[in-house]
């Protein structure tokens, strides 16, 4: 399915229905500088239980275009604002009796969290899978949160003289300069500013009632429990599910990435999830 922006930017969101037209779409939103294609054993073992599933590149990456080059002008505001909003109107019209469950990872997760703050009626759930706030202060050791501090500023200063962020030290990819710079400017504030936005997302994140299941993993250091934990205290109007996986819970290669390669036992959780929550949500 081919989705185009206000601002022209393309999109192809790969769906797979499920047999219920009515059962929840869960859209898998990418990681900084992954590709949509990573995700297809997770929409593969979510739609084997039961759920409709679709995977959509964030903008600069695998099938959309513009493709990413020097220059890049989009941020954060640009993919939550424009891209989802495009890719959601699409959605409803395909599947309009689907309730829609957005499942993000690390900065997809941020984008989908974002997005239902300021859209709230157009999302039923939030899945956030190693998603935690990137506020330095919030790392657990000094040396570690100056780590932090240090490696995203670098990043947010190199991306400014180069245009871009052309791919280096934690990102290995290239990544659009204003997304690392709005990445930045969370890191070292705590705030949600994107540039651009009038949207008051601190606010909006502190009201937000939707059910939020937030899943971090063993042996992740770029979305360590203490993080999760922090951007879940902030979600004081929301219903947090907290799930910590690892071996023991089916998911052989935790960590970040690796997780993925347990895509159907992380399916499992979600679906369990899904619907529970549906259950508890008044008719």
């Amino acid at each position: 399915m081919d989705v185009t922006t206000a601002d022209g930017a393309t999109f192809v969101v790969r769906l797979t229905e499920a047999a219920d037209p009515a059962a929840p779409v869960v859209v898998v939103l990418p990681a900084m500088a992954m590709k949509a294609k990573f995700y297809r054993p997770l929409a593969a073992a979510l739609h084997a239980e039961g759920l409709a599933a679709a995977t959509c590149d964030l903008r600069g990456h695998g099938e959309s275009t513009p493709a990413l080059a020097p220059g890049a002008r989009h941020g954060y505001r640009e993919m939550i604002e424009t891209d989802l909003t495009a890719v959601l109107d699409a959605l409803h019209d395909r599947l309009p009796d689907a309730p829609v469950v957005l499942l993000g990872h690390s900065l997809g997760g941020q984008v989908a969290l974002l997005h239902t703050a300021w859209r709230p009626e157009r999302v039923a759930g939030l899945v956030l899978v190693a998603v935690g706030t990137v506020h330095w202060w919030r790392f657990r050791t000094l040396r570690r949160r100056l780590e932090v501090l240090g490696q995203v500023q670098w990043m947010a200063l190199r991306s400014r003289l180069a245009g871009w962020w052309p791919g280096g030290v934690v990102v290995p990819l290239p990544v659009s300069g204003p997304v690392v710079r709005d990445w930045a400017r969370h890191c070292l504030t705590g705030r949600y500013r994107p540039a651009g936005s009038r949207v008051a997302y601190d606010r909006a994140l502190a009201l937000l009632d939707r059910p939020v299941l937030s899943i971090s993993l063993v042996d992740d250091p770029l979305g360590p429990t203490e993080t999760v934990d922090a951007l879940g205290w902030r979600l004081r109007a929301a219903s947090v599910t907290r799930r910590h996986l690892g071996p023991d819970d089916g998911v052989a290669e935790p960590g970040h990435f690796g997780w993925i390669a347990s895509a159907p036992a992380v399916a499992a959780e979600v679906a369990r999830w899904i619907s529970a929550a549906r259950t508890a949500t008044p008719a």
